[in-house]
């Protein structure tokens, strides 16, 4: 079982058509995984059923018993983070600020001061209108560790994967290169980079890549929009040829990628000339892979 992961050194490439279209393309012989979980929307393409769903769990935050409290002022002059502020009288924990250290519980004389677990969002697993199913998640207002997150539907998906004996996880992973990203590139055998022709694309497209180039992982590349700048065309060229990333495609721009969103299709359902470029990427991964 293979895990091909698809990523983006920046949002707007086009890299969550593109997956979803190889899910379409893949049916069910595969698992997706949805590890955007900051801004996950591949489930608009995909029709899950949300057939069942779990609440996830990580990291802790501070609360104070105001009846226990002898308002001493250890714990904020302890927290590294000004979480515990002083509100009409009270010394009360931020939520947004507080990261759940625990140091001001240890120190409080009173143990006024406890942790308790947050919920930081929901993890998902659906069926689809491919006859495959979907691992995803959502991830709360404001909530932090989106790379725990990302790492349970990985599992997830890998267990299940395994399980049917499928062929490949198909992870949509996040763009950038934070917490998120290296979590989905963690046990990926193959790592499609999506990026456009324009200045900053390309300085994203060689930040994210240093990334992928520290896990040892064999990268291709579809350039999206590729007629939008020839000169950066090329210098993304000379790049990909430099760093032995394989060119999988170059997709020229066209306005039947949106139509085929705010339809809810993918792209490949939707218009045969570019369903034909992103097939013949898929083939070019399923080989190197050997899927």
């Amino acid at each position: 079982m293979k895990e091909i992961v698809v990523i983006s050194g920046k949002g707007g490439t086009g890299k969550t058509s593109i997956t979803a279209s190889f899910a379409h393309i893949a049916g069910e012989e595969i698992i997706v995984a949805d590890c955007d979980v900051d801004a996950a929307d591949m489930h608009l393409l995909m029709g899950p059923d949300f057939g069942q769903s779990e609440d996830f769990y990580s990291g802790e935050l501070a609360y104070i018993d105001q009846d226990a409290c002898i308002k001493c002022g250890k714990c904020q002059e302890v927290c590294r983070f000004d979480a515990i502020p002083i509100i009409d009288g009270q010394y009360i924990v931020d939520p947004l600020e507080c990261e759940g250290c625990g140091y001001c519980a240890r120190i409080c004389p009173t143990e006024a001061i406890t942790n308790s677990e947050q919920n930081v969002g929901k993890w998902l697993l659906s069926g689809i209108r491919t006859g495959a199913s979907m691992v995803h998640a959502r991830l709360n207002i404001g909530a932090e560790n989106s790379g725990k997150l990302v790492a349970k539907v990985k599992n997830e998906a890998k267990a299940i994967a395994e399980e049917k004996n499928k062929r490949a996880v198909l992870v949509d992973g996040s763009p950038g290169i934070g917490c998120p990203v290296v979590s989905s590139l963690s046990g990926a055998a193959f790592t499609v980079l999506v990026t456009e022709p324009t200045v900053s694309g390309l300085h994203d497209l060689k930040r994210v890549y240093t990334l992928v180039k520290k896990f040892g992982i064999k990268a291709g590349c579809i350039i999206n929009k590729a007629d939008l700048n020839e000169t950066v065309l090329g210098d993304t060229k000379i790049f990909l040829s430099e760093e032995d990333i394989v060119l999988l495609a170059e997709i020229p721009y066209n306005d039947k990628f949106t139509e085929a969103m705010t339809n809810g299709k993918t792209v490949v359902e939707w218009d045969t000339e570019l369903g034909k470029i992103v097939s013949g990427s898929w083939e070019k991964i399923k080989e190197i892979v050997k899927l």
